[in-house]
């Protein structure tokens, strides 16, 4: 299968805190992944670094057999080597005053000449790509809206078929529902669990709510303070657990979900030293 994402001793010191504190993560091709921490835990500064847009202070950081960063310098070749990551944020990046399907092939622009970056000329067989990412996320009526005026869960559709139309094979995705209602929320996830099982793409999301993680991600790294405090099957992240590593901020962080019926008991035989991060 392969490592997707190879991350070693990462650290990173904003002046207000320590984001990221001797990180270290295997990440293998095809796994879906969830990351859980409250705000400030560090979950968008590690998909960020990941990703090559900032700088770390220390460690290294491979993706697809290619490095990205290592000691505080972040690799030349980072236009080209994003072509292959797919960046889905909470506000959705897209530009409200273009229409959604010039969105969406803004996707290719890592992959084109400069000159047709700049005058965003596009084939028509790109064109023809774009609406067929539209079709896959269901948007397909509003290719010609602007996108501003597209709801929240719309938007992050048209956010999706954008990473789509790129051919990401890594997507890394950044509380991708945290301003979505539900149902909206819902539809977000499995379209990011159909690209996962169907594309083969290696899917990072960052996630506050617990039962998506435990619905949709078959494992979950834990951050707190910027530490990984937990890296092992979502399905042992019961109340008791998320206590054990949150301690009293547990209840405020995830008190919602630790009443939910998703919050499966430990199944028979299951130690909590099993679930301890590695």
């Amino acid at each position: 299968m392969g490592t997707a994402i190879q991350i070693r001793n990462l650290s990173k010191t904003f002046p207000s805190c320590k984001a990221l504190q001797d990180v270290s993560l295997d990440i293998d091709s095809g796994e879906m992944v969830a990351l859980i921490g409250a705000s400030g835990s560090g979950k968008s500064t590690l998909l960020r670094h990941i990703a090559g847009f900032i700088a770390a202070d220390a460690g290294k950081i491979v993706v697809l057999e290619q490095l990205i960063q290592q000691d505080g310098k972040v690799a030349p070749r980072i236009r080209s080597l994003r072509a292959n990551i797919g960046f889905v944020f909470q506000q959705f990046n897209l530009v409200g005053r273009l229409p959604v399907i010039t969105n969406v092939l803004t996707g290719l622009l890592y992959r084109t000449s400069l000159w047709r970056s700049l005058l965003m000329r596009f084939s028509l067989n790109e064109r023809q790509q774009a609406l067929e990412a539209l079709v896959a996320v269901g948007i397909e009526q509003s290719a010609w809206q602007r996108a501003a005026t597209l709801s929240g869960g719309q938007q992050q559709r048209a956010a999706l078929a954008r990473c789509m139309v790129q051919r990401a094979k890594v997507i890394l995705a950044d509380e991708p529902i945290a301003s979505l209602d539900p149902e909206s929320s819902r539809n977000v996830m499995e379209l990011l669990a159909s690209m996962n099982r169907k594309r083969g793409c290696t899917v990072v999301v960052s996630l506050h709510q617990v039962e998506f993680a435990l619905k949709y991600c078959p494992r979950t790294v834990a951050l707190h303070r910027g530490c990984v405090v937990y890296d092992g099957p979502s399905a042992a992240l019961t109340p008791q657990l998320l206590g054990e590593l949150y301690g009293a901020d547990a209840k405020e962080l995830f008190g919602k979900m630790l009443d939910s019926p998703a919050m499966k008991q430990p199944e028979p035989g299951l130690s909590l030293a099993m679930a301890a991060a590695r």
